[in-house]
């Protein structure tokens, strides 16, 4: 999903350079290309979208099937935070 997100954007890209050059070269007015850059974005955001959703899915999946890993990560990382709280706090103690 996400290399077809990227091919997408690369084409996107290279239609946009098409049409400045089209219109550069007085071959289509600035109505028309101000109406194909809209199609253009509206075809992309309809993709990154969908990579999004594929995305957040994918996260939601994860931690459902790992549910026990992700609560363990998250206690471990609390206890981290709270050892380096009090050593930082009875460090600046004994300082002063």
């Amino acid at each position: 999903m996400f290399f077809n997100l990227l091919q997408v954007t690369k084409e996107y890209w290279r239609q946009l350079d098409e049409l400045e050059i089209a219109y550069q070269q007085g071959e289509i007015p600035l109505e028309e290309v101000n109406a194909r850059v809209a199609d253009l974005m509206a075809e992309l955001a309809v993709e990154r979208r969908a990579a999004f959703s594929y995305f957040w899915q994918g996260c939601l999946h994860w931690m459902t099937t790992h549910n026990e890993t992700v609560i363990g990560l998250a206690i471990l990382g609390l206890l981290a935070y709270a050892w380096v709280l009090t050593s930082t706090v009875s460090s600046t103690l004994t300082l002063s």
